[in-house]
């Protein structure tokens, strides 16, 4: 019964398979592999997006760090939710690799509204030499909070962005558990929506190790290709990303992990939703849930040997009735049995 996150789950056996195939023999170093080829043939397919530039990195901190980097001057500021990635699990690499670019917090939680982004451009004033100036828009979708940014939602947010000459990306991490969460194409929920450039994750839907750094605008590319080089992520041995991600979009398996997460993390939120005393954070939405249930219940349900993330206090100690924030993540592995003895646990 493990819940702790969709990085800890294993890597799908058609990702597996991938690898072993293209292990014979010699290739082409640096992406120069055919396999890289016809990833972005794909990719630029998918996304509708035939003049689009793709990149692999092994992680999504360097997907953002150096697509940030490329979007922005060390002396401007990237706008970003206070619970973002970049901001609260990245140790810096944004503002390392952007030379110091600030980031400034907009709203409150993990999500932010158009009145939000506007009062906070508007608290670094462009052409005062003494703040830092405007730089661009950065969004997390799903964001940290398991929630879904819908498409009109994003377009009001990139619109503003584009109204005070800022870029926008998308930190897509889970892309594909949002994708299939809205039902819509990427096309519609990334450039379409005034997107510029995306990072799409593979590593928490049953990849290895690889993402894909989508810019739709091709003139920023030979700089980005640069930047992955001198940071030490450019991959000699490439084929290993690129298989893994070519197998990832083969017959959609992107979006089936992401569907069977989702679908199992629906079952577990309908599942604590007759445990007394629990009361989601939020309502959840991807494959995210979170929710506080009463210590007396952790305190069973780790005793039974779940393991998920906890908040709000100590296990041991204190009131039994205290309500404690859990974060709960199913990845495509979760078995449905696992989910019913979870539940079974919780509810006593």
């Amino acid at each position: 019964m493990n819940f702790a996150s969709d990085n800890c789950g294993p890597a799908h056996p058609e990702i597996l398979a991938a690898l072993s195939d293209v292990n014979p023999g010699y290739a082409p170093s640096y992406g120069a592999d055919k396999a890289m080829d016809e990833v972005r043939a794909r990719i630029r397919a998918l996304f509708e997006a035939p003049r689009a530039e793709v990149f692999l990195v092994a992680t999504g901190t360097a997907a953002n760090a150096l697509v940030l980097a490329t979007m922005v001057e060390p002396w401007q500021t990237v706008f970003c939710t206070p619970l973002a990635h970049i901001q609260t699990d990245e140790c810096n690499a944004p503002e390392f690799y952007t030379g110091g670019a600030k980031l400034t917090l907009v709203g409150e939680g993990d999500k932010m509204t158009p009145q939000a982004l506007t009062a906070a451009i508007a608290g670094w004033p462009k052409g005062d030499v003494h703040v830092p100036q405007p730089g661009a828009l950065a969004l997390t979708q799903v964001t940290e909070r398991g929630r879904v940014y819908d498409l009109a939602e994003l377009a009001a947010l990139t619109a503003v962005a584009r109204a005070h000459e800022l870029g926008s990306y998308m930190d897509g991490a889970r892309l594909a558990n949002a994708l299939a969460a809205l039902g819509c194409t990427p096309a519609e929920m990334t450039w379409k929506a005034g997107v510029d450039a995306v990072s799409l994750g593979g590593t928490k839907n049953g990849c290895i190790g690889v993402e894909a750094v989508i810019l739709f605008d091709p003139e920023p590319a030979w700089e980005f290709a640069l930047r992955r080089k001198r940071a030490a992520h450019l991959f000699s041995k490439h084929r290993y990303l690129s298989a893994q991600m070519l197998a990832y979009l083969q017959d959609d398996l992107w979006l089936r992990s992401a569907h069977t997460a989702n679908a199992r993390a629906a079952r577990l939120a309908e599942g604590l939703r007759s445990v007394p005393g629990a009361e989601f954070a939020a309502e959840p939405q991807a494959n995210m849930i979170f929710v506080r249930l009463p210590r007396a219940v952790h305190r069973r349900l780790h005793e039974g040997g779940a393991v998920y993330g906890l908040y709000d206090g100590p296990l041991e100690s204190g009131d039994a009735d205290q309500p404690l924030l859990a974060r709960l993540v199913c990845d495509w592995s979760v078995a449905e049995e696992e989910i019913d003895r979870f539940i079974a646990l919780a509810r006593g």
